[in-house]
């Protein structure tokens, strides 16, 4: 897929789910799905590998939050398999502190060579290889402002990990699949001392696959 082609989607898809990016960002985005395919070639980080899936369903999926950590210094990415959202999220908010996390140290791997491209606009971004279980200094982990998982573990499982990572006033952020009432959601913060902030449903603006994402406060 061309430089203009890819440009074009990211630009349809980000107006659909109502997200800005800068200029410079598609072509960043662009040079990141070639490294990602060229090194799935090699190793395995994904099974989704056709270009426009991989647009729709890595790309614009991690873009989608950015209403969710607009306003925070520091993101942790849990689980975060190839970098996503982390990657892209970094790439659209150049403030941001990231600090991605998976226990498969071929993705770490990964992502700390995409980290050390020039151009990419990752610098800085962290990639730690470990298995976080709640502990966030034991496993050299830093507490963030948003700490998020994408289809990661099921909520309730998420829920009691994912505050020990908190910084003071932060969120914690699931990226889920289809919706669950606003009820469900409550409850299951309410069970774990914890408070629903927000809850979103929105479709991915190609395939119109289901998504939710919800944050949670102490």
């Amino acid at each position: 897929m061309d430089n203009a082609r890819f440009g074009d989607l990211i630009g349809q898809g980000c107006r659909a789910l109502g997200v800005t990016v800068g200029e410079d960002v598609p072509g960043r985005l662009h040079r990141l799905m070639g490294e990602l395919l060229k090194w799935n070639a090699k190793v395995n980080l994904t099974a989704i590998t056709a270009e426009e899936e991989v647009v729709e369903k890595h790309f614009l999926d991690s873009l989608a939050v950015l209403p969710e950590v607009e306003g925070a210094g520091s993101v942790l990415d849990v689980g975060a398999g190839a970098g996503f959202p982390g990657l892209p999220l970094k790439m659209a908010r150049p403030s941001l502190a990231v600090t991605v996390v998976d226990a498969v140290g071929k993705k770490v791997g990964y992502v700390k060579a995409v980290v050390a491209v020039a151009g990419l606009g990752l610098t800085g971004t962290k990639a730690v290889h470990t298995r976080a279980e709640g502990k966030p200094e034991a496993e050299g982990l830093p507490r963030a402002d948003r700490v998020i998982a994408r289809a990661f573990m099921d909520l309730p499982d998420w829920l009691d990990l994912a505050p020990a990572y908190l910084a003071e006033g932060g969120h914690v952020v699931a990226m889920l699949g289809k919706a669950l009432s606003e009820d469900e959601l409550k409850a299951q913060a309410e069970k774990r001392g914890l408070k629903l902030v927000s809850a979103r449903a929105y479709r991915l603006p190609f395939s119109g696959a289901e998504r939710q994402v919800a944050a949670f406060a102490k």
